[in-house]
């Protein structure tokens, strides 16, 4: 049975992706909410986010940081939970990191060719 933390992390990021998806317009770029981790305290919830393409990923996450009051009070109307977390936008680095190892795989299987 999942802990309150792994559920408060799943509500969130279920929540935070509607919004994102409904009040943000970034043109011509894919944006992911990719997990959500919150404090065991439950203070504070850090929303990773990864972009394509990859190079609009730090726009997107300071365009989303300025509108984070926004975000938190429409979770604040829609959650019937206290606290809620204060929300920190941060970028994934795994998913720029996953891409790398595989364009670096896809490059050794040319020169093996």
């Amino acid at each position: 049975m999942p802990n309150r933390i792994e559920k408060v992390n799943s509500l969130l990021e279920h929540e935070i992706g509607k919004i994102i998806s409904r009040d943000f317009n970034f043109h011509g770029t894919l944006v992911t909410l990719t997990h959500v981790d919150a404090t065991a305290n439950l203070i504070e919830a850090k929303a990773y986010i990864s972009a394509f393409p990859e190079e609009k990923t730090d726009k997107v996450v300071e365009v989303l940081n300025k509108g984070v009051y926004d975000i938190q009070q429409k979770i604040n109307k829609m959650l019937n939970m206290r606290p809620i977390p204060k929300i920190i936008f941060i970028k994934d680095k795994v998913i720029a990191e996953a891409a790398k190892v595989e364009e670096l795989l896809e490059k050794l299987k040319k020169e093996q060719r």
